[in-house]
């Protein structure tokens, strides 16, 4: 066992962090201790342990691996997947000017964590498309318990070729719809065959991945930009369709309807070059936090 301490920029709000991944019941969070247990993809599967403590203002972290072999690449792709690189405060300075200011002071230092590998970010987009919050974890804990591995108490997601090869009916058998089935099969048949190279992804541009992801059945804009945001940490995605997002700026500025596409355009053009965040704290604002 190998442990690794971590210091980080401020402000960073772990605890923060971590009621967001308790909302997803597969991630392995343990609020009293202030840690969670993260799956590292690699030829084998790792289970990386990371614990707060810090503070927001003081954050400090405390990782534990089950080797020191590499040891840098693991601590690489926690660095990438907390946003432990960097500092917030110029983000939130940035929105402070603007009418999320209340809504960024309540969730001070809450960074975009990614999802743990950029397939699981795909699967659990289209798993997700038009489900409520509560049914679509559940669709996709199904999913992850069924073809996914268990080690530690940690699930990982199944890999591209395994899910390739399933069949439809199966998936039916959990719930899944015809078509959700059909394009959780075939984009995993994309990347298996190697037609998507989802490594390849991350030096192209927003528009460039949008455009390659969109080609897929059942990949829309929805979907691209959530794994723009989630897999990628791009920092300028804003997806109006989104219906969290909708009933967030409706709760904001105190609607009795949800506003128009216009009007959002409106509404967010102030929160440029940092419409992610933006993002990410409207839905915050509206979810039921512990």
């Amino acid at each position: 066992m190998r442990e690794a301490a971590i210091t980080v920029l401020p402000p960073y709000n772990f605890d923060l962090v971590l009621d967001r991944l308790s909302l997803d019941p597969l991630n392995a969070v343990d609020m009293d201790s202030r840690t969670v247990k993260v799956p590292f993809y690699g030829e084998e599967d790792e289970v990386l342990t990371v614990t707060a403590t810090g503070t927001t203002e003081s954050p400090s972290f405390l990782v534990k691996m089950e080797t020191e072999d590499k040891e840098n690449i693991r601590i690489d792709y926690l660095k990438r997947v907390f946003q432990w690189e960097g500092t917030l405060q110029g983000i939130h300075q940035h929105f402070l000017e603007t009418d999320l200011k209340d809504i960024f002071e309540e969730h001070s230092g809450t960074p975009i964590v990614l999802e743990f590998s950029p397939y699981a970010t795909l699967m659990k987009s289209i798993i997700h498309q038009q489900l409520n919050l509560a049914f679509a974890h559940t669709l996709t804990q199904r999913f992850v318990h069924k073809y996914g591995r268990n080690k530690d108490g940690v699930w990982f997601y199944p890999r591209p070729s395994e899910i390739a090869k399933v069949d439809i009916s199966e998936l039916r058998e959990m719930q899944f719809s015809q078509r959700k089935a059909e394009y959780v099969i075939g984009v995993s048949k994309e990347i298996a065959e190697g037609r998507l190279k989802l490594e390849e992804l991350e030096g192209k541009s927003d528009e460039e991945i949008i455009k390659e992801l969109v080609k897929l059945r059942g990949i829309g804009p929805w979907t691209a930009e959530n794994y723009l945001m989630f897999a990628l940490g791009r920092l300028n995605l804003f997806p109006k369709t989104d219906i969290g997002i909708q009933n967030a700026l409706k709760q904001l500025y105190g609607m009795d309807r949800k506003p128009s596409l216009d009007e959002i355009d409106e509404m967010s053009a102030a929160w440029d070059p940092y419409l992610s965040y933006a993002s990410l704290y409207l839905w915050r604002s509206i979810e039921n936090r512990k």
